[in-house]
């Protein structure tokens, strides 16, 4: 476990930031999804930028959470990373 699951479990223990990590929990999933196979990979942010044509501006505001992107644009870092977008409904 890495010091942010800790500080996460540590602060899921308050009633509010519960509630507000549930109302934006996809979110957070999908910002770390996209960083961590990003750094898993070796790859900058420049270097993901350039792979999908998308401004590594973006890419930051995607990772910091500041923006929400598009399935268009998620298919986009996806084929950047070697990957390929799935969606399910579970």
């Amino acid at each position: 476990m890495d010091d942010l699951d800790k500080y996460l479990n540590e602060q899921m223990k308050n009633p509010e930031f519960k509630q507000e990590w549930d109302n934006h929990e996809m979110e957070y999933q999908l910002m770390m999804m996209i960083l961590k196979a990003r750094k898993d990979q070796n790859m900058t942010q420049m270097e993901l930028a350039e792979r999908t044509g998308l401004r590594q501006s973006n890419i930051s505001r995607i990772e910091k959470g500041q923006a929400l992107p598009s399935i268009a644009t998620l298919s986009k870092i996806a084929q950047g990373l070697g990957k390929r977008l799935q969606i399910s409904f579970v």
